[in-house]
Formats: C-alpha cells, structure tokens, sequence
C-alpha cells in the first residue's frame, strides 16, 4: 500500500498508508485522541517521492547498454 503525506492544524505533518481509493479527510490521530470531539480537516501534500530507479541486468542510470 502507499504512504501518503498529510498536515493536520494540530499534528502538523503525518504519513498515513492506505489504498489508492481511499480519500481521508479527517485526522485520525485526532479521532483516537479525542473522538468526543470533531477532528481536524487534513490537507493532502505533494512529497518529492523517490527518484527513479531502474535495475536489473543491462540498465544504467542513464543509458540502457
């Protein structure tokens, strides 16, 4: 599954791990902590991801040979 990067107003930056079709909106470290209470709206961020990678037999990293 990926990790995706969220920010929450009150836990600052989370990476959470769950499905492509799944869209969070709430924080859940909010909703454990305190479910009496509304939790907090999370907003989505870009990460920089990894760089791309090949590997196997016959690939360079820039240049296949």
């Amino acid at each position: 599954m990926p990790t995706y990067l969220y920010e929450c107003p009150v836990h600052k930056e989370l990476e959470i791990e769950h499905s492509i079709n799944e869209e969070l909106t709430e924080c859940p470290r909010c909703l454990s902590e305190n479910p009496e209470e509304t939790p907090h709206k999370l907003k989505r961020l870009i990460s920089g991801g990894t760089g791309f990678i090949l590997s196997g037999s016959g690939w360079a990293k820039d240049r296949y040979s």
